[in-house]
């Protein structure tokens, strides 16, 4: 999609914020719509959440940026909303979105998950960069739902239902329950959780998640820990400078392969696997090398079934702000149906959450 003019796209009618907000950075950008086209990107910004003191004033911050203000925001946010408010442990404050509108002085507030806005870029084929971990066995693609997970601050997961229309549904598979395999990942369980308690796949599929295997490992090892940020544990894994991150980071991997095939297998994703985040692409090379395929196939006598299934490996980047874009474009080209009041905070509207 194209980057457009933000001077022009300020005096445009047609012209509203999208919002890819996570638990680490948010990732704003001013976009465009005309009749019968995709949305163009007129700006593009990245914020650390941990800079701001709230999600208003990194808007106030990309306005000023930009020097525009637009009356709308689509809104895809890691969580769900419940009572108006988003609900997710691993955001850097809370986001409340009647409070957010009123406080922009935005005319309406469209919410969707983040991983959905992704998923939804993904199924429409606007991501291009991505990198083949795994190629299917058979000579042509099957088409099918695809699933997208997204290990980063947390663990998102959704899936992309072809059809027409097609469909993305968001779910909350990260916080399933973690299965551990007799041996090592038993032995790093132990040190996660007390005795029947749940720990979910979250627990160790994220970025801090990662920190915790290695702190385990090194309890395990009777090594005091060196490394103290999950970016450490990882660098010093590719590196090869640190045995025990190294471990940590098979141990990651192999977990992540079984989550993915569990994914797989249980939406019939014939037409592939991405596997979504900064950190993960950026250790693609580490992933080909690791048990993350083999772990991936290792499902008995659905092996045949996950052979023919792709995985690919994308940065999140900017394609999360135009997945909401497109959503919000096509679920809202006529922003007065009568479907109006079930999408978004309008002015007197009630919270709806998108494919929940």
């Amino acid at each position: 999609m194209a980057l457009g003019n933000a001077a022009a796209a300020n005096g445009c009618e047609d012209s509203f914020l999208a919002a890819d907000i996570g638990g680490t950075h948010a990732r704003l950008a001013l976009m465009t719509r005309a009749t019968g086209q995709l949305p163009s990107m007129a700006a593009y910004r990245v914020y650390p959440c941990a800079d701001h003191p709230h999600l208003e004033d990194i808007v106030r911050c990309f306005c000023a940026d930009v020097g525009v203000q637009p009356r709308e925001l689509v809104l895809a946010c890691a969580g769900y909303v419940h009572a108006g408010s988003v609900i997710n442990k691993n955001l850097a404050w809370p986001v409340l979105l009647h409070a957010l509108k009123e406080r922009l002085r935005l005319d309406r507030v469209w919410f969707l998950n983040d991983l959905e806005a992704l998923t939804y870029a993904i199924g429409h084929g606007a991501v291009n960069d991505a990198a083949v971990l795994k190629a299917p066995m058979a000579s042509e693609a099957v088409a099918g739902p695809v699933v997208v997970i997204g290990p980063g601050t947390g663990l998102g997961a959704a899936v992309w239902l072809p059809g027409k229309p097609s469909r993305v549904m968001a779910t909350e598979a990260g916080q399933a329950q973690l299965a551990a395999r007799i041996g090592r990942e038993q032995q790093v369980l132990a040190h996660l959780a007390q005795p029947d308690t749940h720990v979910s796949y979250e627990t160790v599929l994220s970025g801090p998640g990662v920190h915790r295997i290695y702190l385990a490992l090194c309890a395990i090892h009777d090594r005091y820990p060196s490394l103290h940020e999950p970016s450490a544990v990882t660098a010093a894994a590719i590196a090869g400078r640190d045995e025990i991150a190294r471990e940590a980071l098979t141990l990651f991997c192999g977990w992540l392969g079984s989550f993915a095939a569990d994914l797989a297998m249980l939406y019939s994703a014939t037409g592939g696997i991405h596997l979504a985040g900064g950190f993960l692409f950026q250790m693609t090379d580490f992933l080909r090398s690791s048990p993350v395929l083999e772990r991936f196939l290792d499902k008995g006598v659905m092996r045949p079934f996950l052979q023919n299934v792709p995985i690919r490996v994308i940065d999140h980047s900017h394609h999360g702000v135009m997945g909401a874009a497109g959503w919000h474009v096509d679920t809202h080209n006529d922003a007065r149906t009568g479907d109006e009041r079930n999408a978004c905070i309008g002015h007197n509207d009630a919270v709806f959450t998108p494919g929940r």
